[in-house]
Order: C-alpha cells, then structure tokens, then sequence
C-alpha cells in the first residue's frame, strides 16, 4: 500500500523557521519515502506504508518534543505497489 501524508505543525512563526518546523522537516526528508515537499504552510510526502507510518510516528514524537504544540496531519491511501511505474515514480499522483 501506498501513502500519502500532508501535515502543518505549530506555532506558526512567519518570521523565522520554528525548532519544531525545522525537525519536521529533517525527519521526513531523512526518511526512506518517494517524494518529498515542504512549504512554508504544509508539507507533502509519499511513500510505501512502513516509511511513511513510521516517518509520522518519528515526527510527532520529535516535532513535539521541539516544542510544536498542535500538529496537523491527513493520511490517504493513493495505491499499492503496482501504481508505480519503471522508473519508480507514482503514476497518475503528484506531490
């Protein structure tokens, strides 16, 4: 199966990038998933379900204790394997 998970941790900070913003972001772009897209708003990453649970589990625990007090997240199911093509990209889903 795989994943799609966006996500937002706060407080927002326009200023400079929070401790807990910046840790989110190192642990999904440290994790073992396909795609990957952070913004200043939300985040974006896609993966096979194993990499991307277990990169939620690691950031919740690790964006909280930076001092994140609200993480907002959505999960979708956008395929399994097979929705992949030769090259290893999702067919028909973008990031």
């Amino acid at each position: 199966m795989r994943l799609k998970v966006e996500f937002t941790t706060e407080p927002f900070d326009l200023d400079e990038a929070p401790a807990h913003a910046l840790v989110a972001r190192e642990v999904i772009e440290a994790a073992d998933l396909d795609a990957v897209d952070v913004g200043p708003f939300g985040n974006t990453a896609v993966g096979a379900s194993d990499a991307v649970l277990a990169a939620v589990d690691a950031l919740l625990r690790k964006s909280l204790g930076a001092g994140a007090t609200r993480i907002s997240l959505q999960v979708n199911v956008i395929g399994d394997d097979a929705d992949r093509d030769a090259g290893g990209d999702v067919v028909g889903e973008g990031v």
